[in-house]
């Protein structure tokens, strides 16, 4: 499909094969990078436990750097998507422009920042022994990572913006593809162990971003940075980073809530970690059609927005809530009709105490599945419009204001044991979705964040 026709759709065209067309790449791209997560798992746990730990025990160290990344993403997604709406595609090259150059110096930073402190954070973690030298010589590696990530955040937020959101999933899927195949070679022919891992998914990234230099000169893109006589543009960094740090805050604020919320559940032995964990693979993969439609409405809230076409936005919004609750409806009937056989495949150790903590978890948090798929789509609103303070407020208070102190008031004043993990989760669903209804109905989210005229330089 043209820009032009994926433009025709997402303003005009039938709104609910609006959602549909862009949401079924990002699902598809979503459900890739799982299995991408499985199996580079696998590969290292051949290795031995230790270097299978060290990858997960410093992923949320990296996390919190690659945030910034993410939150100008969004912000570019929202910007760039509201600019080509109201048909002002010279100035979303500029702020194209100056989305890659921020990544671009941040990303240096952050690389050798992360390189420079990788030893010290990792003692402070508690790490020792041969866990504390795979996990440095892993982090500083994936550090390495940082300015491809970065860079293909931002064709990712180019792409999205124009409405495509086939091409990001494609070139993502050949270099998951590729590095899956040079995962075993490195680790095992090259015999680099838990270093060679990192080293194929730097190579991966680095082709990656290759490809998008390449594919971004075509002829079919709205949007075309331009480097020519380039120099910072204060007023414009201002404007992106206004709408990226929100974004970036709510998704580290929202990483380190769960790095708690693991200590917490971990308190209550190993049968509820399991269950805790099982559980949320289920969820996470039911979840993928309402992630896919939150993110696909960032988009057609951000051109309508830009054509000022707010009804349209709305329209997006309504219809984007009834497929969202459509599909959580069915996940949550199934997996309460077979909660019991759903757990089994997924925990296949067969330890009953497990499976019976993961039946009560998966029965509250069936019932709570359309609440989380709501969650997704005010999301959307929020980032699309370039609101993200909203989204922020959502992510940060879901865990830090709401789950975390009625996990904390279960545990010391109840005697209800795991049950009082499990009933917070569900309830911090209900009461955020309320908030962000709330601020919804406000109808704040309706400015544009990019004003009728801009200062370019």
């Amino acid at each position: 499909m043209e820009a032009s026709q994926r433009k025709e759709l997402i303003l005009k065209g039938n709104m609910y094969k609006a959602i549909i067309t862009l949401a079924i790449p990002i699902m598809i791209n979503s459900v890739i990078q799982t299995l991408y997560g499985l199996i580079n798992g696998i590969w290292v746990s051949k290795l031995g436990k230790v270097q299978f730990a060290a990858t997960s025990f410093v992923w949320p160290v990296n996390f919190l750097f690659i945030s910034l990344g993410m939150g100008i993403s969004i912000a570019g997604t929202a910007i760039l998507s509201q600019l080509i709406g109201a048909n002002r595609n010279k100035e979303a090259d500029k702020y194209a422009t100056q989305i890659i150059a921020i990544s671009l110096v941040s990303s240096i930073i952050f690389t050798i920042l992360g390189i420079l402190i990788s030893p010290a954070v990792v003692y402070l973690m508690g790490a020792r022994g041969d866990l504390y030298n795979y996990s440095v010589l892993f982090l500083k590696l994936t550090f390495l990572e940082i300015p491809f990530i970065f860079a293909f955040f931002n064709f990712n937020s180019i792409m999205n913006a124009q409405g495509n959101t086939k091409t990001p999933t494609v070139l993502s899927a050949i270099s998951v593809i590729l590095n899956a195949i040079l995962d075993p070679i490195f680790i095992f022919t090259f015999n680099l162990g838990i270093a060679g891992a990192a080293i194929a998914t730097i190579i991966c990234k680095m082709l990656l971003v290759v490809a998008v230099i390449f594919y971004a000169k075509g002829p079919s893109n709205v949007i075309r940075p331009d480097f020519k006589d380039f120099k910072f543009s204060k007023d414009i960094i201002k404007q992106i980073l206004k709408v990226a740090i929100p974004s970036a805050l709510g998704s580290s604020g929202s990483a380190l809530g769960f790095i708690v919320l693991n200590g917490f559940i971990e308190s209550y032995g190993i049968d509820t970690m399991a269950a805790f964990a099982t559980v949320n693979r289920i969820t996470g993969l039911v979840m993928q059609p309402a992630m896919g439609i939150g993110a696909a409405l960032t988009t057609i809230i951000g051109q309508n927005l830009g054509a000022e076409d707010i009804q349209r936005a709305e329209e997006g919004f309504t219809k984007s809530l009834k497929f969202t609750i459509a599909f959580s409806m069915v996940g949550c009937i199934l997996m309460l009709i077979w909660d019991r056989e759903i757990i089994s495949f997924f925990m296949q150790s067969g330890d009953e105490g497990v499976i019976t903590e993961s039946i009560v978890y998966l029965k509250y948090i069936s019932i709570s599945m359309p609440l989380m798929g709501i969650f997704s789509v005010l999301q959307g609103v929020f980032q699309g419009s370039g609101h993200t303070k909203y989204s922020m407020n959502m992510e940060i208070g879901r865990l830090w204001f709401v789950r975390l102190p009625m996990i904390l008031l279960f545990k010391h004043f109840t005697s209800i044991g795991s049950q009082g993990i499990w009933f917070s989760m569900s309830s911090s669903n209900l009461i955020i979705c309320l908030y962000g209804y709330y601020i919804y109905r406000q109808g704040c989210w309706r400015n544009k964040i990019v004003k009728t005229k801009e200062v370019l330089v």
